[in-house]
């Protein structure tokens, strides 16, 4: 299925998610940001011919388009999904997808009620290494799954504090709704729902408003954890994604660039127990997620499924972040 799309916000992620349209031979006609220099310049970079630029995100949601990025802060990603699917427009929505989980109910009602398809961006989902920790989990290999370790974190830059993700107002908080939002997803994917969340999203080191650590425990109602810290004061850039079963252990560690190589270790338990038989993968190669989640998106689309991170999926996260939010346990 081809599509016209439009793009609203042209920062970093928009423009990779025009490239991974363009490349996946979708066109893109109209892109849209509060800065008309950037709109061009994303255009002009991913050789968007003929495609026009606007000021305005209204301006592409009239335009003649199938579906539309929305790429912009936090605090407009819901509104203008919301817009979109009243309008009928498929929308592939970066992640948290809204400010609080409030935000996603009207947007999740006007989907069902015009039919079409919300995704949100969370890419993680779509790294190799995951990719593949989740076809080993599938085929039982690892056996019943115990719990998860996960770990994501940088260290921000000069001026970190003025940035929009330090105004809790526009971005609806800190690192919990920054990185810790895909740990908590990954969480999810692997072991399902958790009816009961306990964390604490203190503020350790940058003069802000919001927290710039948040460590997370995650319970299923089968009594399977996960245990997650990110963190905006880890000085080297690490991403570490374990999963545990009572058969086997699953490591991912990096994301390429300064993260280090994406690779997966999988250590399996022998019959004597004792040291397990050890096997790795390495994926020095470009990030491909992108494409392969918009891939999936366009897939959905054509097939009238959920695609594979949905905003039924954000709704669940953000729910998550605003009972650790909500308890009000700062340090």
């Amino acid at each position: 299925m081809t599509m016209r799309l439009g793009v609203i916000g042209c920062g970093l992620i928009g423009g990779k998610r025009a490239k991974s349209a363009k490349m996946l031979g979708h066109e893109v006609t109209i892109a849209a940001d509060l800065d008309l220099a950037r709109a061009q310049r994303l255009v002009f970079e991913h050789r968007l011919d003929g495609a026009t630029v606007s000021t305005n995100w209204r301006d592409v949601l009239d335009a003649d388009i199938d579906a539309v990025v929305v790429a912009t802060t936090h605090d407009m990603l819901a509104p203008i999904a919301l817009a979109a699917a009243e309008r009928g427009l498929h929308a592939i929505v970066e992640k948290p997808a809204a400010l609080t989980a409030d935000e996603l109910v009207p947007v999740i009602e006007a989907a069902q009620r015009r039919g079409v398809t919300i995704k949100v961006g969370f890419n993680h989902r779509f790294h190799p290494a995951i990719l593949k920790a989740r076809s080993i989990v599938d085929a039982g290999e690892l056996g019943p799954l115990l719990y998860v370790r996960g770990r994501y974190g940088h260290g921000g830059r000069p001026g970190y504090e003025k940035e929009w993700r330090c105004k809790p107002e526009i971005s609806g908080g800190g690192e919990l709704i920054d990185q810790g939002s895909h740990l908590i997803d990954l969480s999810r994917w692997f072991l399902g729902d958790f009816p009961h969340v306990f964390g604490i999203a203190p503020t350790y080191f940058w003069n802000i408003a919001v927290d710039d650590n948040c460590f997370i425990g995650l319970k299923t109602e089968a009594g399977q954890v996960a245990w997650l810290h990110a963190s905006w004061t880890e000085w080297k850039n690490l991403f570490s994604f374990e999963i545990f079963g009572r058969d086997g252990k699953l490591q991912i560690d990096g994301l390429g660039g300064s993260y280090g190589t994406e690779r997966l270790t999988y250590y399996r338990m022998l019959p004597a127990m004792g040291p397990p038989e050890t096997t790795a993968w390495e994926y020095p190669f470009p990030d491909r997620s992108w494409d392969l989640e918009f891939s999936d998106f366009a897939q959905a689309i054509a097939e009238k499924r959920r695609p594979i991170g949905d905003i039924h999926d954000a709704k669940a996260n953000l729910d998550i972040i605003k009972t650790i939010y909500d308890s009000r346990i700062l340090a």
